[in-house]
């Protein structure tokens, strides 16, 4: 009995000290593994239980399955794993996690948002003229009856000291008698007296000293061109009485030309002058002309709410001609650096503007934007960024399919600054962020009216191809704004009509412009 108590005793002291011993063991592991290892094995504990939902085309979204395999394009499917929180709470819901190797075979490219200014572009239409600083308008200072014409149509080409048209004129022929009379008399003081009255009815040196030379007076004189250049608003024909007061003809050069185009109030501010501006024409495309704005006319026409402007052009080798109708693109920069992201890394869907964030890690998000002002290469974010954020600028549309399933679109832990700005806290708002609108697309095309809806305010047009939207020449019906007086529209009509692309793909007609150099109206 003695003997079985001991044995116990011992199997119990046994049994104490292998506890605590393996406690011992425990506590050692567990505190002195080094921290990769613990690491390691975490990881690998994880991706054990990681199952994926099912598998996904990299270019396809809607196309799933439940096992790996190849899409239709052949490429292979995606993993798509239950743990879209990406273990950070702050994400929010919607974050999406994606391993290294998926992001490289699709290709996904970042960048960072960032203070710049933008390179705007106001577009406009204008009208090419001759350049007045050099037009010569030619009036007679004489009655008189024309008696030949040597310039017989408009735009033709004359040369300086050219005859242009010989004129009788009972006044010059006067002038000369009387000067012949001083002549003979001898007497200086009339013969200077005559000689000016000569030259006030501008007859030439050369015809004073040939009629001092003969001693014979001309009934008809002839006119030479003061300059040369092309001939403008011929109003004479042989036989035509004139008077001081008439506009014989006018002569211009087309050296350098201007191009009066029109902008609207709100971009007045935008336009100073020197700024650069390109022009293209319809009837020569693929070419384009380099001017600079020359001069901005002080007055808005209250009627179309624009602003005329002066542009200046060469034209060395004479392919503008004045009244020719021209696209016309001014080159704007402002002094302030908005906070931009590449154009390509916003996702319009028609109600709202996304962009996917890259969280690091392999973690995705897409969240809600406002966007502002663009030009070619970047957009303006008014509200849901801040600097340094990287955003997704290729393959974002995959990953936004994604997260957009489970998404709220709102930035979580964005600062105080934009958390102001929703809150209505003005005096918290950053000062990379613009308080304006989004300003609309719009674009100007020549179009032939085909029918009339004046009970919904739509045309129907067959309209030229729009290469700034990717259109092609097509036949379409738009909405006509009410700014726009629809009574002027005509069946038949060829007419310039400027196309606003708003919210969900509605187009309206905004402005109308006829060939005739006369503006009907604007929008603002």
């Amino acid at each position: 009995m003695k003997n079985r108590i001991e044995m116990a005793g011992a199997t119990s002291v046994g049994l104490i000290a292998g506890i605590f011993i393996g406690a011992a063991i425990m506590f050692s592991v567990t505190y002195f593994l080094p921290m990769s290892t613990d690491k390691a094995i975490n990881e690998v504990s994880s991706e054990a239980e990681k199952k994926p939902l099912y598998w996904v085309a990299p270019m396809d979204a809607n196309y799933q399955r439940d096992k790996p395999g190849k899409s239709p394009m052949g490429m292979d499917l995606i993993p798509v794993y239950a743990d879209n929180g990406g273990g950070d709470d702050d994400a929010g819901p919607g974050t999406i996690r994606v391993s290294p190797d998926v992001i490289n075979n699709l290709g996904v490219r970042t960048a960072f948002a960032k203070n710049q200014s933008l390179h705007s572009e106001i577009k406009t239409i204008g009208y090419v003229k001759y350049d007045e600083d050099q037009l010569f308008h030619m009036h007679p200072r004489v009655e008189g009856w024309i008696e030949t014409l040597y310039v017989t149509a408009a735009g033709d080409p004359v040369k300086e000291g050219q005859p242009l048209y010989e004129i009788y004129s009972p006044e010059l022929v006067n002038a000369q008698e009387e000067y012949l009379l001083a002549l003979s008399r001898k007497n200086k003081r009339l013969i200077q007296a005559a000689e000016d009255r000569l030259r006030a009815l501008q007859l030439p040196s050369s015809f004073i000293k040939q009629i001092r030379k003969i001693m014979k007076v001309e009934q008809t004189i002839t006119v030479f061109a003061p300059k040369g250049g092309v001939v403008d608003n011929l109003n004479i024909r042989e036989g035509f009485y004139v008077k001081p007061g008439t506009t014989v003809m006018s002569i211009g050069t087309l050296d350098q030309v201007w191009v009066e185009a029109e902008v609207f109030e709100r971009q007045v501010f935008q336009v100073s002058t020197g700024l650069p501006v390109t022009m293209t024409l319809d009837f020569l495309p693929g070419k384009s002309w380099k001017g600079k704005v020359d001069y901005i006319y002080p007055t808005l026409n209250e009627k179309t709410r624009t602003v005329k402007l002066r542009l200046r052009f060469d034209n060395k080798s004479n392919e503008l001609k004045p009244n020719m109708f021209a696209q016309v693109t001014i080159h704007t920069r402002g002094d302030e650096k908005p906070l931009v992201i590449p154009r390509e890394a916003v996702i319009r869907t028609g109600s709202s503007d996304r962009i996917v964030l890259a969280l690091g890690e392999g973690r995705f998000k897409s969240i809600e934007v406002n966007v502002g002002r663009y030009d070619k290469d970047f957009t303006e974010i008014l509200t849901g960024l801040s600097v340094g954020d990287r955003v997704v600028t290729s393959a974002q549309f995959l990953l936004d399919s994604e997260s957009s399933k489970t998404s709220d679109f709102k930035r979580m832990n964005h600062g105080d600054e934009v958390s102001a700005m929703q809150e209505g806290s003005p005096e918290k708002v950053p000062e990379n962020i613009t308080t304006m609108t989004a300003i609309n697309d719009t674009a100007w095309t020549e179009a032939t009216i085909n029918s009339l809806m004046p009970g919904h305010r739509m045309i129907n047009v067959d309209h030229d191809a729009i290469d700034t939207w990717g259109w092609s020449d097509m036949t379409m019906s738009f909405t006509v704004a009410d700014t726009i007086d629809y009574s002027t529209l005509k069946v038949g009509m060829t007419l310039h009509i400027e196309i606003e692309k708003g919210e969900n793909f509605k187009y309206t007609i905004v402005g109308v412009h006829i060939p005739d150099n006369q503006m009907l109206d604007h929008s603002e």
